[in-house]
């Protein structure tokens, strides 16, 4: 057993995997986290949900800008002279010199079937893309983004009932069991790393709010895919007569129309492919969730109505 672990996360993704490494009796000795921010309208500050989960445990955790040319975070980690670093979608890359800083190195928890979708954004990337299967995979971090090597990987399958939130849930369980085996293979001396095959490589770029935006020229998978891979946030969303509606839940229908028209009146909407989607739930901006039901009583959005890509 290892005698000091640093874990560096910063969602709610991460926090049911340093749980399960305290609950289990793994040295969690410090936890870095990104520091709070503040809300849309700088009325509230939120802290990490990992800095959260780390006060409840009364773990000592540090929430530094930036460690990049930081030369405090640098000295403090070599003076703990710990044995393994785990990292959990921390949020920023870690600098060349602080990997050496472990007796055993960084490991990566990352969200995808490395080498694919590398980056930022994997779990919604796979979503969007239509990819029929996504895990996660276990890695050393060297300098470059997510290409170091790997020693385990465990994969889920997708289908179009599945969104982010629901995937990041899925995998953050199956992490958190599957973290246990993976640092005592390390320690034992029983991880094997294997290069990944960099010609394989895709890069998952950061969500843009901007691109949540639906258009009706797609066909229906694609735009299922932009609505369950961008829940819930920032959500996937069309513009009708000067208001904003997001889409956070639809079916695959068999309608047909002109793309972007209303060919029902429960907001069943005809897409390029010669299908349509089905709206099961919806929010109208500065609105509550609703069912498509009880949206469809006050709403001007009616069969026949026409939703341009504008």
């Amino acid at each position: 057993m290892p005698k000091k672990i640093i874990f560096m996360g910063t969602p709610m993704f991460a926090v049911p995997i340093l749980k399960s490494l305290y609950q289990n009796g793994f040295p969690i000795n410090l936890v870095y986290t990104q520091p709070p921010q503040k809300s849309h309208r700088g009325q509230k500050i939120n802290k990490s949900p990992v800095q959260g989960i780390s006060e409840t445990l009364n773990i000592e955790f540090r929430s530094p800008q930036n460690l990049k040319n930081n030369t405090e975070e640098y000295e403090f980690l070599k003076k703990m002279e710990a044995d393994l670093a785990i990292v959990v979608a921390y949020g920023q890359m870690i600098p060349k010199e602080f990997l050496n800083l472990t007796k055993k190195g960084f490991i990566n928890i990352h969200a995808s079937i490395l080498p694919k979708w590398r980056g930022a954004a994997p779990i919604q990337r796979a979503i969007m893309n239509l990819d029929t299967e996504t895990g996660i995979s276990i890695m050393k971090i060297n300098e470059e983004l997510d290409s170091g090597p790997v020693s385990n990987t465990y994969k889920i399958k997708l289908d179009q009932s599945l969104n982010a939130k629901e995937v990041s849930e899925k995998l953050a369980l199956i992490a958190a069991d599957k973290i246990l085996d993976v640092v005592d293979e390390i320690f034992e001396g029983k991880s094997n790393f294997v290069d990944q095959d960099n010609s394989k490589a895709t890069y998952a770029k950061k969500i843009t709010k901007n691109e949540g935006q639906i258009n009706w020229k797609s066909d229906a998978l694609k735009i299922i895919g932009k609505i369950n891979g961008l829940y819930p946030s920032p959500g996937a969303f069309f513009n009708f007569n000067g208001q904003r509606y997001k889409i956070l839940k639809a079916e695959i229908g068999n309608g047909i129309g002109k793309n972007g028209e209303v060919i029902s009146d429960d907001l069943e909407i005809a897409c390029g492919g010669e299908k349509s989607i089905k709206v099961v739930e919806i929010q109208r901006e500065g609105k509550k969730v609703q069912k498509i039901g009880e949206f469809m009583l006050g709403s001007q959005i009616r069969k026949g109505s026409i939703i341009s890509n504008v």
